[in-house]
């Protein structure tokens, strides 16, 4: 397998990338609301679903952004004396977030990889779903149509003959850390081509416990960002920053009307309840 940007020590970059892209790209509001994944019943897909400020305001309307930074790697010359080399890395990346927690519920991103003197770029297609998933079996992804992505999201059947137009990838897990495991494949031609005609994509991994469950994700203006010019990270991350402040001014108000909520309770269930002092247990014997 092709080593990742992780493999030549610049994953502090690469994860500092990851962390200012697209939580904005749908919208602050699109996720406020919570997000989650079923598991998909038989015979039927799962139910779970240099930039200015005009640019990043297209960008907003996309749940794809690209984000490139550069960054220089310690490398090893034909006669082993260390080199530096530059890099360009870019992600063209999509993040969809748990609006009551702030936690990634799934991502994926197509990383390109320009290394000085070498003429073709690495690029890698990687996805991040929550920890707590079997590693070894890897993960898969199937990719669907328009009309079955449709379906998919109307909760429909899809029928075995429409299976056909279905298109799987697998990948296998590279990485695990505090906020997810990730799995990586070569972005060969063709799945780079399978991302850029299809709709939306389902994500599939197997819990500890061994049930499997469903992720989707949108491939709705992949193709635009990925031949785009890059937003601006900075600000990016300050939209991001915003988006983790309301939902944390969330949480804040939901803990404070639930502790209402609890307080109301408790009086009604108290002695005043009754409008009388409740009468003593009677006396062991």
């Amino acid at each position: 397998m092709a080593q990742s940007v992780l493999h030549l020590g610049v994953g502090a970059r690469l994860a500092r990338l990851c962390a200012i892209t697209a939580t904005v790209a749908l919208g602050v509001t699109a996720f406020i609301s919570h997000s989650t994944a079923q598991t998909p019943p038989a015979k039927k897909p799962p139910a779970a679903k240099p930039a200015d400020k005009k640019d990043a305001a297209a960008a907003a309307s996309s749940p794809w952004v690209k984000l490139c930074e550069k960054a220089t790697a310690n490398t090893k010359d034909k006669d082993g004396k260390d080199q530096k080399k530059e890099l360009n890395v870019c992600m063209t990346h999509h993040e969809r977030i748990d609006g009551s927690s702030g936690m990634v519920v799934v991502s994926a991103a197509l990383q390109q990889l320009k290394v000085e003197g070498e003429p073709k770029d690495k690029q890698q297609f990687l996805i991040m779903v929550p920890t707590g998933v079997l590693l070894k079996p890897g993960m898969r992804a199937t990719m669907f149509p328009k009309d079955l992505w449709a379906k998919v999201e109307k909760s429909e059947k899809i029928d075995k003959a429409e299976e056909a137009k279905l298109k799987a990838i697998t990948l296998d897990y590279t990485l695990c850390h505090a906020m997810g495991c990730t799995a990586e494949t070569d972005a060969t031609p063709e799945l780079i081509s399978m991302l850029k005609s299809n709709a939306g994509m389902m994500v599939f991994a197997l819990r500890a416990s061994g049930a499997p469950v469903a992720f989707p994700v949108p491939l709705t203006g992949f193709d635009q960002a990925l031949n785009g010019a890059p937003v601006d990270p900075q600000k990016y991350g300050e939209a991001r920053k915003a988006l983790m402040m309301q939902i944390a001014q969330r949480q804040k108000e939901l803990g404070e009307e639930l502790k209402k909520q609890n307080d109301a309770l408790q009086k009604m269930q108290g002695p005043e309840a009754y409008g009388k002092t409740p009468p003593a247990p009677p006396a062991k014997k």
